[in-house]
């Protein structure tokens, strides 16, 4: 058996959701008794009616999972009654996300747990629904008229579900020129405009404070990599993070000499840092990673999602963040990159401690496949990105019923203890 510190380089490998529907033989029985739990979340029973109908809809075999479609399908429910109760019905939404976690919690919490951000685009046509602009989304690949959403995801060795959204309201929404848009959709008016990193903290802060989901490893893309996301994930004592970075990132290999100059400001005389002459020019991330030596190169075949496995090289150097042309602070940089003669880079920063080893890095760096997972598995299962509604209360009630709906599937798979491979592993 390896010793303690050895084993602590690969935590777990994640399970695959891989439940069909012949394993749950009375759904709806059990899709009825999930419900229970959120009963004393509606202020009527007609609303607690349509919550159990809504979420049958998104769990049933039908080709559009949106309101019209599951109100003929889905017996008793009504189109008009479904679309008051999504888009301007009262719920308690704090209670059901606190019930919520806690029963993700006795689930798939975990000590070692991860959250993991990413956005997802919406596909829209028009300019009414609430937040839709032209903008760029990941999943489409493209700058198109959608929404975006803003998710936390969670996962460990038990498995992966979502855990948080927000919507991401562009800032021109928030002008003169979009306040009968912003009436008409509902928006409440203490929503101020936030990036999306601004988004992401706030929701990291939150699930901190609730305490009711263990983690340790915090991951984010490159679009997170910001000092107002940065300074949450910093602020939770004993978590590490691991943020992709872009590539012109600019570094020092160490800590570059610094002066205090002094100088006159409307007759004041005042100082400021700068670097020394002495010192070397930053350079950036990439610059970096092409002049390292094969030598310092650790090929790993890895497996992410439902790529099936593939070969990458890693390594990892200790450099000092620039910020404005100064040192900001010393992290770990994890450089990955592809196989060939003109390889591709990816680049993530850490505050992981110093005696962290190489192998965690890369452990952690496939973690965020589970994100796109749960992107896929709510979309192609379950309608998540088939709504029809415009209201903000209305995107954020069909975001949450579909994050309920696979997660309920995931506890049936840990209730039934169904064996299954795993999506992510790393060889040595």
């Amino acid at each position: 058996m390896l010793p303690d510190i050895r084993q602590l380089d690969y935590k777990y490998a994640v399970p695959k959701f891989d439940l069909v529907r012949d394993d749950i033989p009375d759904l709806i029985t059990e899709l009825k008794g999930f419900h229970e739990n959120f009963t004393d979340c509606f202020q009527r029973s007609e609303s607690r009616d349509n919550f159990y109908r809504y979420m049958s809809g998104q769990l049933c075999h039908l080709e559009r999972k949106s309101i019209e479609p599951i109100a003929f399908a889905i017996e008793g429910a009504k189109v008009r009654a479904m679309q008051r109760f999504v888009s301007d019905a009262p719920w308690d939404e704090d209670k059901i996300m606190s019930k919520y976690r806690s029963l993700l919690n006795d689930d798939i919490g975990h000590p070692d747990g991860a959250i993991i951000f990413d956005e997802s685009g919406f596909a829209k046509k028009g300019d009414d629904s609430i937040g839709v602009a032209r903008q760029y989304s990941g999943n489409i690949g493209k700058v198109d008229n959608c929404q975006v959403g803003v998710f936390a995801a969670y996962t460990s060795p038990h498995g992966y579900s979502l855990i948080d959204k927000r919507l991401y309201v562009p800032e021109h929404w928030f002008s003169d020129e979009y306040s009968e848009r912003r009436e008409k959709c509902l928006l409440p008016p203490e929503i101020k405009f936030q990036t999306k990193p601004q988004l992401a903290a706030e929701i990291l802060r939150g699930i901190a404070e609730q305490k009711q989901l263990p983690f340790r490893y915090v991951l984010a893309d490159s679009v997170y990599a910001n000092p107002d996301f940065v300074e949450a994930a910093e602020s939770i004592v004993g978590v590490t993070y691991l943020l992709q970075i872009a590539e012109d990132t600019r570094c020092w290999l160490q800590n570059p000499v610094t002066v205090e100059k002094e100088y006159k400001y409307r007759g004041q005389k005042r100082s400021k840092k700068v670097l020394s002459i002495k010192a070397n020019s930053s350079i950036t991330v990439k610059t970096l990673a092409k002049s390292i030596n094969d030598y310092f190169w650790y090929r790993r075949t890895v497996s992410e999602g439902t790529k099936g496995p593939i070969e990458y090289e890693f390594t990892k150097r200790r450099i000092v963040l620039s910020n404005h042309g100064l040192p900001q602070k010393t992290v770990w940089l994890l450089i990955r990159r592809t196989l060939g003669k003109e390889p591709e880079y990816s680049f993530y920063t850490s505050n992981a401690p110093l005696s962290t080893r190489l192998n965690t890095f890369i452990w952690l760096s496939g973690l965020r496949w589970s994100i796109e997972q749960c992107f896929e598995e709510t979309k192609t299962e379950l309608g998540m990105d088939q709504y029809e509604v415009r209201k903000f209360t209305g995107w954020n009630h069909h975001i949450l019923t579909s994050m309920l709906a696979h997660y309920f599937l995931w506890h049936t798979k840990v209730r039934l203890e169904k064996k299954s491979t795993c999506y992510y592993s790393f060889a040595d």
